[in-house]
C-alpha cells in the first residue's frame, strides 16, 4: 500500500493565521509579540517615553536623555542625573507582582472571546489564585473597558431587561390562557426582589451603552436616557409605561407593542437591543453562573467595549493594551 508522503503547502514552525478566520489576532501572533515578561516592560517603556527604546524626556534635566534599564527593577535611569521613570507607574500594573506577561494574556483573552472569560478559567489559564485572577478581571473591566461619554444620535433604541429570571406563570394546558402565579419558594421571592434592573440604548450601526438602575420608573429611565442619547435622535422603545414622556426630549419616539405580538413595524423595532442582550444574559448564566448586583456594571462594561470595537481595523487587543499604556 503506497501512501502520499508529500509535505502540506504550510510552514509547521511558522504558523499564519487563516485568511478566511475571522479573528483578527490570533494566540500565535500574541506569543510572536510578547513572548515574556521583559517584552511586554519594553512595550510599555516605548509606549509611555521612549520610542526608539533609549531616549526619553527627563523630568528632572528638562530635556532629551538617554536612559538605560535598571537591573532587577521595571524601572530606566536617566544616564546624566540618575532620575527614575516607571513604566508601571499610573496604570493597571502599577503595584501587581503578577507578571506582565500574565497581564497581558489575560487582556487577550477578554478581547478574543464574544462570551466572556471567567475569573476561574483565568486562573486555570495562568496557575494564579482566584483572588488574583479576579483582581485582574476587575481591573480591565473596571478601569480599561469604560465608556467614551459619547452621545448616541440617530436612530437609538432602548429597552430593559433583567439578569435574573422572571417567576413563571402558570399556563392552561392547550389554550395558553394565564391561570395565575406559580407558588413560589422563599429562595424564590428573594431572586425575584433581588433581581437587577439593567437598562442599555444603542444607536443602529453604531455603540452601546449599559447601566444597572435601581428601578424601571420612568423617572429613572427618562433621567438615563437624557444624559446618554442626543435630543435630535429618533428613540425607539416597547410600549412599557415608563417610557411615556420620552417623545418630550427627543426629536421622535416611536414604540412597539410587543404584547400584541408586534415586533416589526416598519423601521420600528427594538431588535438591535434585545440582540445585545441576547449576548449579555445568555454568556452570564452559562459563563459567570451568577453576577452579583455589585459587580455587575463591570460586566457590562466588557460586553459593551467589546461590542463597540466589533468593526475596528485594528485587533481588539491591540486597542485596550494601547489604552493600558495611558495610565
Amino acid at each position: 500500500m503506497c501512501y502520499d508522503t508529500a509535505m502540506p503547502p504550510v510552514d509547521r514552525n511558522a504558523p499564519k493565521r487563516g485568511s478566511f478566520s475571522e479573528s483578527s489576532y490570533s494566540l500565535m501572533e500574541f506569543l510572536r509579540d510578547y513572548p515574556d515578561d521583559a517584552t511586554c516592560l519594553d512595550f510599555l517603556w516605548r509606549e509611555r517615553y521612549a520610542p526608539d527604546g533609549h531616549h526619553a524626556h527627563c523630568p528632572k534635566c528638562d530635556q532629551t536623555r538617554k536612559f538605560h534599564k535598571v537591573k532587577e527593577r521595571p524601572a530606566w535611569d536617566c544616564d546624566s542625573c540618575g532620575h527614575h521613570l516607571h513604566p508601571l507607574a499610573g496604570t493597571i500594573f502599577q503595584k501587581s507582582s503578577t507578571s506582565l506577561h500574565l497581564w497581558f494574556y489575560a487582556i487577550f483573552l477578554m478581547t478574543s472571546t464574544r462570551c466572556g472569560v471567567s475569573a476561574k478559567q483565568l486562573e486555570r489559564e495562568l496557575g494564579v489564585t482566584y483572588k488574583t485572577a479576579w483582581r485582574i478581571f476587575n481591573k480591565i473591566r473596571n478601569n480599561l473597558m469604560t465608556d467614551d461619554d459619547a452621545l448616541l444620535s440617530g436612530h437609538v433604541e432602548a429597552d430593559e431587561t433583567s439578569v435574573e429570571g422572571k417567576p413563571r406563570k402558570v399556563h392552561g394546558q392547550h389554550t395558553g390562557i394565564v391561570i395565575g402565579p406559580s407558588r413560589r419558594s422563599e429562595a424564590q421571592k428573594l431572586r425575584h426582589r433581588s433581581r437587577a434592573t439593567v437598562f442599555a440604548a444603542v444607536e443602529r450601526g453604531g455603540k452601546v451603552k449599559a447601566t444597572v438602575l435601581p428601578s424601571r420608573r420612568g423617572d429613572v429611565l427618562q433621567k438615563q436616557l437624557v444624559e446618554w442619547v442626543n435630543p435630535n435622535a429618533i428613540l425607539y422603545t416597547d410600549e412599557w409605561a415608563g417610557y411615556n414622556r420620552m417623545g418630550e426630549h427627543f426629536s421622535e419616539h416611536s414604540r412597539v407593542n410587543h404584547s400584541t405580538g408586534v415586533y416589526v413595524d416598519g423601521d420600528i423595532y427594538t431588535n438591535t437591543i434585545e440582540g445585545f442582550f441576547g449576548q449579555v444574559k445568555p454568556s452570564i448564566r452559562g459563563t459567570y453562573r451568577k453576577v452579583s448586583r455589585r459587580w455587575l456594571q463591570g460586566y457590562l462594561n466588557e460586553f459593551c467595549w467589546r461590542y463597540n470595537h466589533r468593526y475596528d481595523e485594528r485587533a481588539m487587543f491591540k486597542t485596550l493594551l494601547l489604552r493600558a499604556t495611558s495610565g
